[in-house]
């Protein structure tokens, strides 16, 4: 996993709101791009960082492309920070 990328694709807001967006459902790029004050290509740009860091994945349907969340990296991520803390570091006990 690329944590470096991950981290930074959800360090911006509006990529954070593009990830709450898909939460629900998959979404083609005219449709997202419809709940923002940006530009396609902006909304764009945004999406192939999302997809860099395979925070999403897209599927062709007809004429249109379709994104949608790839729950498994942000399930890493988690176990990650989880690992920082409650429980999963023996020596900070030893601190304690």
């Amino acid at each position: 996993m690329a944590m470096n990328q991950t981290l930074k694709a959800i360090s911006d807001p509006v990529r954070r709101q593009i990830l709450e967006l898909l939460k629900a459902k998959s979404y083609s790029a005219g449709e997202i791009a419809g709940q923002f004050d940006l530009s396609q290509a902006t909304v764009s740009y945004h999406l192939k960082l999302l997809k860099q860091a395979s925070l999403i994945s897209e599927h062709k349907q007809k004429n249109f492309i379709y994104y949608e969340l790839n729950a498994s990296v942000f399930e890493e991520v988690l176990t990650w920070i989880y690992g920082l803390g409650i429980g999963g570091n023996d020596h900070d006990k030893a601190h304690h």
